[in-house]
Formats: C-alpha cells, structure tokens, sequence
C-alpha cells in the first residue's frame, strides 16, 4: 500500500484515542494474529466499533460473517449480542486461521456464543442453507470477493425484514467505478452492488472509507421486503 495521506491517519489516531480508548483484548488479538504470520487485512479499531455498533443499535441476536481470519472482527460482532443470548457464525476457509481465532475468541471470553465453521465459504454457505437456520439479523460478507454474488443471493434466503447485509472491501482504492478492471476480486464486488441493487427485497448504499486501510469502503443494504 503506497503511503497514506497524514491527515487519514492523524484522524484514525484522533478517533482511537478519544473514542476507542485502549483495548488489551484486541490489541492482544493482533498481536497473536502477527506472531503467527496472519495477513495484516484485519478491519481497523474504528471500523471493529462501528460493526459493534451497528450490531448493537439492530439488538442483533443472530450474526453470520464470512471471513474469521484471527477472529478480530468476531470478537467485535459478538460484543454486541445481548449479555447471555445470542449467536455469531463465522465461517473461515483456513484451519489454521480458525485454530488462531477460537483461541483468540476464547481468550475475549465469547467461546460459547460464537462458532467458527471451516471449510470453503460456499460450501458451509450451503450446508447452513440446508439446516434451515432462524434467520440472522446481520450479514457480514469479509471472505474472498470474487465469490460475493453468490454469498450475497444466499444470505437472502437466511435474512428477515430489517436484517442488514454488510459488505467490506468494496471500494478498491477507487477501482469499483472501474468496469473494465480484470481483477476478480473489483468484477465480484461490482456483481455483488449491482445484485443489491436490483433485488427487489433490498435497499442499499455504498459508504467510502479513508483511514490506515487506505481508500475503501462498505456496502450496505437493508432487507425491505
């Protein structure tokens, strides 16, 4: 990643420090996802807050992310699930991640409301499709992007109305106005806003992000029907 502007860090450095606070668990979290050589792609404190808060301000119960890596954002969903009820899924393609996160998690204190799934994303997408689960109140998409169409079309058919679908890496630096990009990963984010905004049961946005992940963004819609 080329160097940041000053002013996105100084902001990041600002809100962590006024609003973060310091946090021994998370701050323990990276560190072990460093020690054990795990891609440093983790979402940013200020980011974790805001998936804590949005799961928060929903009162979601039920949470399904893809994409645990070492258990960073996980923590910060499950912190969010009413003290005692609740659950979040979390599903992660590595063994060797998931072993890192469920010790992590462990640690955090959240190893009996959260449960990490291995195995290729799509296949426990449809392994979960075929249990019938109650529907989840939130949806974070954080796997491999290129794959997003179809986890997005399958997280309908595991949401209610008022559930929230949220989708991370989706601006690239800018390259998602690209059309003509040969990455995957940009077609598969593109594929996945232009599915969200076509289908008939969601209503949704896209909201760009600065900061020390650089130039990106989430995008989110809501179940309306």
């Amino acid at each position: 990643m080329a160097e940041l502007p000053r002013e996105w860090v100084a902001v990041d450095d600002y809100v962590s420090e006024v609003l973060l606070g310091t946090d021994a668990v998370l701050e323990q979290t990276l560190a072990t996802n460093g020690d054990a050589g795990l891609p440093s792609i983790d979402v940013s404190p200020a980011q974790g807050r805001f998936l804590e808060l949005l799961a928060l301000s929903m009162g979601a119960k039920r949470i399904l992310e893809l994409g645990t890596l070492g258990g960073y954002s996980t923590i910060c969903l499950a912190r969010a699930l009413p003290k005692g009820k609740g659950k979040v899924i979390s599903l992660e393609f590595s063994e060797r991640h998931a072993e890192i996160a469920r010790g992590n998690i462990a640690r955090a204190g959240f190893a009996d409301v959260v449960e990490v799934r291995v195995g290729p994303a799509l296949e426990s997408m449809r392994a979960l499709l075929a249990e019938k689960p109650e529907p989840f109140d939130l949806v974070f998409l954080d796997a491999d992007k290129d794959n997003n169409p179809h986890y997005l079309a399958m997280a309908m058919e595991m949401v209610r109305v008022g559930s929230v679908i949220l989708i991370d890496n989706v601006v690239r630096e800018g390259e998602l106005a690209n059309a003509a990009s040969d990455d995957v990963r940009v077609q598969g984010q593109r594929q996945a806003i232009e599915l969200m905004g076509k289908h008939p049961r969601l209503r949704g946005t896209v909201l760009q992000t600065v900061g020390d992940k650089g130039y990106d963004g989430f995008a989110m819609g809501v179940v309306v029907g």
